[in-house]
C-alpha cells in the first residue's frame, strides 16, 4: 500500500460519477464530505497487499496514529487514491482494506470520514504548510517463503556477512581508505566527484530496498513502453509495442557489437538440473536466488545468466591454444533471479530480465588482461551509442588483495583508461570464483546505484566444469574465463535513459531518447483535413527513406496534436498547411528547439536523420501509422 498524508486546514470532496460499475450507489448525503484540521490519507491498495488485508490495515493505522500525535489533527479522512500506484490490487480487496482501516480508526476513538470508493471525485484542499504537513509511506508486508521453493546460494549468504575493506583508488595509483560514519563517507574529498560519493554511500550502506517510486516508472507508463503485469510474479513486466521496439533495437545493437568483437553467438536452455554436480557447485559460488521448478523428471532451476550453457558447451568442445581467446555469447531472453520483494522496482531490478552475456576463454593472466582492455572499449562504445555518457557513471572495482599486489600496474592502467577515481572493495582472501571484476554504475534520481557494464576474471569454473584446451606442448590445461556483460541487462539501459531524461528535464533541459531509439522519429501533422492528402505524400517520402514516421489524421486542433506529439517525445514534428502545400515544403520543429521551426524539403530532413542515426539498427514503426487507428494501452 502507498499512502500520502496531508495535514490540511480544510478539505472537502464531492463524488461526481462512477469509476467502477461495481461501486455502490450513493445517497445524496454520501456524495460529499468536509473536514477542518484534518489528516487526509490518500491511499492506494496494491497487488502485494492481497491476502494480507488485516496486516496491511493494521500497519496503515499504526503509521497514521504516529503522525496524528505529532500534528494534532481533529479528523482523519480516508481517501481512495489509485493514482499513487501502477500495481493496484483488485477493487474488492482494496475496498475491504480501506473499510478495515476506517473501522480501526473509529474503534480507536478518532473522528473519521471515508470518501466513496469506486467513484470519480473532485476535492479542494488547503494545506498547513509545516514540515510535517506532507508525508508519504509505503506499507510492505513481507511474505514468508515456502520451504523448498527458493534456493539461496552459499555465496549469497556469505555476501551478507563477508567483511571487506573499502577505498578510493585515484589516477596516481594511491589508495585512500574510506569508511561510513553517521551517514557520511570519511577518508576522501568527493567535492569533484558527486556521483562517486553517492555510489560509495550506496555500497557501504548495503541497502538495496527502495522506499518510493523512482521517476522512470511513471515515464515508462506515460510513454506506453513498459508496465507491471499483475497476473505474473512480481518483477516480470509487459512490453507494449513501443517498448518492445526499443528493447529489440538495443538487443540487436549490443549483439552486433559483441559479434564484431569476435564472439560466436549461441543459444542454450533456460533451465538446468539442480543436482548436476558442476552446476550445483557454481550455484553456491554465485550470489543469486533461483527460481526452481519440479518437472516430471527432475528438479531444475531457471538460469540467472548464460554461464551454464556456455560452460557446458565449452566442456564438450575440443579446444586448441590456437583457438584462444575463444569467445561465446548469448543474449539471454530471459535470465531469472528471485530478487527480494522490497528491492523490485520498475526496470531497475527485476526477477526476469534480458542479459547480454559474453565469456572469453583465455590461456593466462597476460591474455586475460589484454582481453579485458579490448572489452573495455567495446563496452564504452555500447553504452555511448545507446545514449549513456560514461561521464555520468561511477566505477566499482572488486578484487582479492593478492591479485592486486601481483597485477597492480594493470589495475592502474584500467583506472587511467576510466579517467577518474574508482571505488575499490578489497578482500583479504577469495571466496567467490573471480579474483577481480569491475562494474560501471548508473546513479539514479533516488541516489540508488545500478550496475550496467561488468567484466570479471574467473579462476575457478574451468576446473569445476572440466573445460580444457590443448597447449603447444600437447598437455591439457584449464583456461581462465572472463565474464562480460557490455551493457548489463537491456532493461537497465532503458531505465537509465528514462531516469537520465528526468534529471535533464528537472534541470530545465529537454527529456528525450536517442533518435535511433525513438519509436516515432517524425510525426506529420496536417493543419486541417484538406491538407491530409499532401501530408500523406510527405509521410510516404519518409517511409521510403526508412524513417519511423506516423501521421496525426485525427479530428483535433493543431495545438492539441502538437502538444501530444511533444508529450510522446517525438523528435521531429512536421506541420503541413496551405502555405507548405503551395510551396511543396513542410514546417519542421525539432524537439528541444522551441521557436526554431524551419521550412524544409522532405528529402533534406531524411538526410539529417540518416546522418544522425548512421550505423545504428533500424526497425519499422511498431504501431499503425495513422494515430486514429491506434489503441491506448495505458489509461
Amino acid at each position: 500500500m502507498k499512502i500520502l498524508f496531508n495535514h490540511a486546514d480544510s478539505f472537502e470532496f464531492e463524488a461526481t460519477r462512477k469509476a467502477l460499475k461495481s461501486a455502490k450507489e450513493l445517497r445524496e448525503g454520501e456524495k460529499r464530505g468536509q473536514a477542518d484540521n484534518a489528516l487526509v490519507a490518500f491511499m492506494a491498495v496494491e497487488k502485494p497487499d492481497e491476502g494480507k488485508e488485516d496486516a496491511v490495515a493494521e500497519r496503515a493505522v499504526s503509521e497514521a496514529e504516529g503522525i496524528l500525535k505529532q500534528v494534532g489533527a481533529d479528523v482523519v479522512v480516508i481517501y481512495p487514491y489509485a493514482h499513487l500506484s501502477s500495481n493496484l490490487s483488485s477493487p474488492l480487496v482494496a475496498e475491504n482494506i480501506l473499510n478495515l482501516v476506517y473501522e480501526r480508526f473509529k474503534a480507536n476513538g478518532h473522528k473519521t470520514i471515508k470518501a466513496p470508493f469506486g467513484w470519480y471525485k473532485a476535492f479542494k484542499i488547503s494545506g498547513k504548510g509545516h514540515p510535517m504537513s506532507e508525508l508519504s509511506r509505503e506499507i510492505i508486508i513481507e511474505e514468508v517463503e515456502k520451504k523448498g521453493k527458493q534456493e539461496v546460494s552459499e555465496a549469497l549468504k556469505a555476501e551478507e556477512t563477508m567483511k571487506s575493506s573499502w577505498a578510493i583508488l585515484t589516477l596516481d595509483g594511491k589508495m585512500h581508505p574510506i569508511s561510513h560514519e553517521k551517514g557520511k563517507i570519511i577518508g576522501f574529498d568527493f567535492s569533484k566527484h558527486p556521483k562517486l560519493e553517492k555510489f560509495a554511500r550506496y555500497e557501504l550502506a548495503k541497502s538495496r530496498e527502495v522506499d518510493k517510486e523512482p521517476p522512470h516508472v511513471r515515464l515508462m507508463r506515460k510513454l506506453e513502453l513498459v508496465d507491471y503485469e499483475p497476473a505474473s510474479d512480481p518483477g516480470n513486466l509487459r512490453y507494449y509495442p513501443k517498448g518492445r521496439l526499443i528493447k529489440s533495437l538495443l538487443e540487436d545493437y549490443v549483439t552486433r557489437e559483441i559479434k564484431d568483437y569476435g564472439a560466436m553467438e549461441i543459444e542454450a536452455p533456460i533451465m538446468y538440473d539442480l543436482e548436476h554436480p558442476s552446476l550445483k557447485k557454481y550455484l553456491n559460488r554465485f550470489p543469486a536466488r533461483q527460481y526452481t521448478i519440479d518437472t516430471p523428471n527432475k528438479r531444475v532451476f531457471l538460469r540467472f545468466a548464460a554461464c551454464f550453457g556456455q560452460f557446458l558447451m565449452a566442456h564438450d568442445a575440443t579446444i586448441s591454444y590456437k583457438n584462444l581467446p575463444m569467445r561465446l555469447y548469448e543474449m539471454t531472453r530471459y535470465s531469472f533471479r528471485v530478487e527480494k520483494r522490497g528491492e523490485l522496482t520498475g526496470l531497475r531490478r527485476l526477477r526476469s530480465f534480458t542479459m547480454p552475456d559474453c565469456h572469453a576463454f583465455v590461456s593466462d593472466f597476460d591474455m586475460a588482461k589484454e582481453e579485458m582492455l579490448k572489452r573495455f572499449e567495446v563496452a564504452d562504445r555500447v553504452l555511448s551509442k545507446s545514449g549513456i555518457d560514461r561521464k555520468g557513471l561511477a566505477m566499482g572495482l572488486r578484487l582479492v588483495k593478492d591479485f592486486y599486489t601481483e597485477h597492480k600496474d594493470f589495475v592502474h592502467t584500467l583506472i587511467k583508461k576510466w579517467g577518474k577515481p574508482v571505488l575499490v572493495e578489497m578482500w583479504d582472501s577469495r571466496f567467490f570464483y573471480f579474483v577481480m571484476k569491475y562494474e560501471w554504475n548508473f546513479i539514479d534520481c533516488l541516489d540508488k546505484a545500478s550496475a550496467l557494464t561488468t567484466d570479471q576474471i574467473d579462476v575457478e569454473n574451468a576446473e569445476t566444469y572440466d573445460i580444457t584446451y590443448v597447449d603447444k606442448d600437447g598437455s591439457e590445461k584449464n583456461p581462465l574465463i572472463m565474464h562480460l556483460s557490455p551493457s548489463g541487462a537491456i532493461e537497465r539501459i532503458i531505465y537509465a535513459l528514462l531516469e537520465n531524461a528526468h534529471m535533464v528535464h528537472e534541470k530545465g533541459g529537454t527529456a528525450e531518447l536517442p533518435l535511433w531509439l525513438a519509436p516515432t522519429q517524425v510525426r506529420v501533422v496536417p493543419v486541417t483535413e484538406k491538407n491530409l492528402a499532401y501530408a500523406r505524400k510527405i509521410f510516404e517520402a519518409f517511409n521510403r527513406g526508412m524513417i519511423r514516421v506516423d501521421i496525426d489524421d485525427r479530428d483535433l486542433t493543431l495545438g492539441k496534436k502538437i502538444r501530444e506529439a511533444a508529450s510522446e517525445w517525438v523528435p521531429y514534428i512536421v506541420v503541413v498547411g496551405d502555405n507548405e502545400e503551395k510551396n511543396r515544403r513542410m514546417s519542421v520543429a525539432k524537439r528541444g528547439e522551441r521557436g526554431k521551426q524551419k521550412m524544409m524539403k522532405d528529402v533534406d530532413l531524411v538526410k539529417v536523420i540518416k546522418k544522425e542515426t548512421a550505423g545504428m539498427p533500424f526497425k519499422s514503426l511498431p504501431l499503425a501509422p495513422e494515430l486514429s487507428k491506434r489503441p491506448k494501452f495505458v489509461g
